[in-house]
């Protein structure tokens, strides 16, 4: 199955909404790990935004996948740009 990044792009003014929504989130990223729609996932050190890898058949699904996520339904995401990503060396 075809991967996945994904960045998210995180502001400061939604810092408060992110906070209130991470529980879910988490627990939303934790059971997509779980069934292996996400290979990893973690922020930036910045602060500035996140990194995640998932299998979906397409781009389309990728985005149907984490428009569930509590981040994106609470408007917590900037910008989320998904591109399919070839591994050369890794362990996918």
């Amino acid at each position: 199955m075809p991967l996945f990044h994904v960045e998210y792009t995180y502001t400061a003014d939604k810092a408060a909404v992110r906070d209130e929504h991470r529980p879910a989130h988490r627990e939303f990223l934790g059971a997509l790990h779980e069934t292996g729609e996400l290979q990893f996932v973690g922020p930036f050190v910045d602060g500035t935004g996140a990194a995640l890898m998932v299998t979906a058949d397409d781009e389309p699904a990728a985005r149907e996948l984490l428009g569930c996520d509590p981040f994106a339904l609470a408007d917590a995401v900037a910008a989320v740009r998904v591109t399919e990503w070839k591994q050369v060396f890794g362990p996918f």
